[in-house]
């Protein structure tokens, strides 16, 4: 019998369509180097591995972390845990010593597959990480890397056994997802697979009606066709892009993959492999790509692209332009969520700097007043909740699961960290993160606002705004800005100047901070304890404020 369980689910699409193409992964276009799975050998080797784990002791319901880089091995690892009922949890392969040790212990890591080299990383935290005990490291690490007592993945591979054999499972199996957001440390958020392919796959259709039993998953499948090709370009630790793999398989169709994001490489991927959708996260991202449609890859065909996404971050008003400019076929998607809530909407058309962040959200999304937690009337500020299908709560964090997770009239509720308003049409003005809000002079700022004006100016490549403190007004807005390679010189009256047809004179910012390199995470998430520190640290040596 198929439950809503993520494993039973794949499996099903597996038996209808198991001589299909399911995985493809690039490690270097034009080098010869990639691996292409079909759906039965990509069901046989994720077997291996979860026979593999449960013969090395790892239990049902005990977490496995997955300290990874984008390949076969991410996704087949996850298909393990998910069959042998082993909860995955993603690791952030930037993370040091001290954030790793955090994060396995907060996780309550049993086992780790990791890349080759991170061993060091690995073997730093091991000591103080005393209930991971079995690790299996994918590769062959450094020379003069650590001595670790692991096994060697293919080793894991080879040992299990192909065929599946796995007891029954259910739709109450778990999924974490740890996401580092903007501030603090990360969080694990405890997904039932149930809730989560309804909330964060779309029930196994985003453009239609959700299925309304497990089997009709396959049965569609078996229905259609092959010829739809997903590119999640983000790191699979990043919650988006693992979600987007299995939307895909929901769908029967394949999956690309590169190991790490290089824009050239991307292009030449699209071209070469036909990609259907390529989903990447906000600007971050996608301003590279226009560059190097706009340079060496100027001649790329894209005929066979049908949609672009950013999810995760927003896609600004001047990159959107520029894309539609070198892609007038594509569709470009702006989507809305988190890992909180899974998917909350989409923007509207007339989403940009002049009219805010809009989308039309689904019907479970609402904005809610904080304290009550009523529905806000038109115009007024709440925050964006989620009901229905959401996480049980933070993993090991029973304060914060209080704070953001409540029940009302019997219905489980999340409570989201954007502040937003909603007009007489349903249509939500998104704010900006509440933790974030600077507040100069009595009057509220959302840097997300700030950001979407300055990355308008032309000669600005990316951008971050950060509240610093302020005799005066109390705090002031300051831009950390990355100008474009090669653009003149720009200081404050300028930029100020740009922005006062866009913003409300309390937004513009009062100070410019220029930088080489604007730091965010792997997945294109600002990091704004950085910008913050960085701006606090520039207005002490009395840098350029006005």
């Amino acid at each position: 019998m198929v439950e809503y369980n993520l494993a039973d689910l794949f499996e099903s699409v597996v038996d209808v369509v198991p001589d299909r193409e399911a995985l493809v992964y690039v490690d270097h276009p034009g080098t010869g180097a990639e691996r292409r799975l079909t759906y039965a050998e990509l069901d046989a080797a994720a077997n291996r591995i979860a026979h593999h784990l449960a013969d090395a002791g790892i239990r049902p319901g005990e977490h496995l972390g997955l300290h990874l880089y984008n390949g076969v091995e991410y996704l087949q690892t996850v298909l393990a845990c998910l069959k042998a009922r082993i909860v995955p949890v993603n690791v952030n392969y930037r993370y040091v010593e001290e954030e790793l040790v955090y994060l396995y212990r907060d996780a309550d890591l049993a086992g780790l597959v990791f890349d080759a080299e991170f061993t060091d990383r690995v073997a730093a935290a091991l000591p103080q990480t005393e209930k991971l005990r079995h690790l299996v490291r994918v590769g062959t690490p450094p020379e003069g890397a650590a001595a670790l007592d692991c096994v060697p993945y293919a080793e894991a591979e080879a040992a299990g056994s192909p065929e599946r054999g796995f007891g029954p499972r259910s739709g109450d199996d778990l999924f974490i997802i740890y996401t580092g957001g903007t501030t603090g440390m990360p969080k694990g958020v405890l997904w039932r697979q149930e809730d989560l392919f309804f909330a964060g796959l779309f029930g196994g259709d985003p453009s239609g009606e959700p299925v309304k039993r497990p089997e009709e998953l396959a049965e569609r499948v078996a229905a259609g066709g092959a010829g739809i090709t997903f590119f999640p370009a983000p790191p699979l630790m990043h919650g988006t892009s693992t979600l987007t793999a299995f939307i895909a398989f929901n769908y029967g169709q394949r999956v690309v993959l590169h190991r790490k994001y290089v824009p050239e490489e991307v292009l030449r991927t699209l071209e070469k492999e036909k990609v259907s959708s390529i989903s990447l996260v906000g600007d971050a991202m996608l301003r590279p790509l226009v560059d190097a449609l706009r340079g060496p890859q100027r001649n790329t065909d894209l005929s066979a692209l049908f949609s672009l996404s950013s999810s995760g971050a927003i896609m600004s008003e001047t990159v959107r332009a520029q894309l539609q400019e070198l892609m007038p076929h594509v569709l470009l998607l702006n989507n809305f969520g988190s890992t909180e809530s899974g998917s909350n909407g989409r923007a509207t058309d007339d989403s940009g700097p002049a009219k805010g962040f809009r989308l039309h959200v689904n019907e479970r999304t609402q904005v809610v007043d904080q304290v009550t937690l009523a529905p806000v009337a038109p115009g007024e500020i709440g925050r964006l909740a989620q009901r229905g299908h959401v996480p049980l709560g933070y993993y090991n964090d029973p304060a914060k699961t209080a704070e953001t997770f409540f029940q009302r009239d019997g219905v489980r509720w999340a409570l989201l960290g954007d502040m937003a308003t909603v007009d007489e049409t349903g249509v939500v003005t998104v704010l900006g993160r509440g933790s974030q809000c600077i507040n100069t002079g009595g009057e509220k700022v959302y840097p997300e606002e700030v950001e979407q004006a300055l990355k308008s100016h032309p000669d600005v490549y990316d951008a971050l705004v950060a509240g610093v403190p302020d005799a005066r007004w109390g705090n002031h807005v300051a831009a950390v800005v990355q100008l474009r390679q090669d653009a003149p010189p720009l200081d404050l009256e300028s930029l100020q100047t740009h922005c006062r047809p866009r913003l409300a004179g309390y937004k513009v910012p009062r100070q410019l901070v220029l930088t080489d390199r604007i730091q965010r995470s792997p997945s294109g998430k600002a990091d704004y304890r950085w910008a913050r520190a960085v701006a606090v640290e520039a207005d002490a040596d009395g840098e350029e404020r006005g």
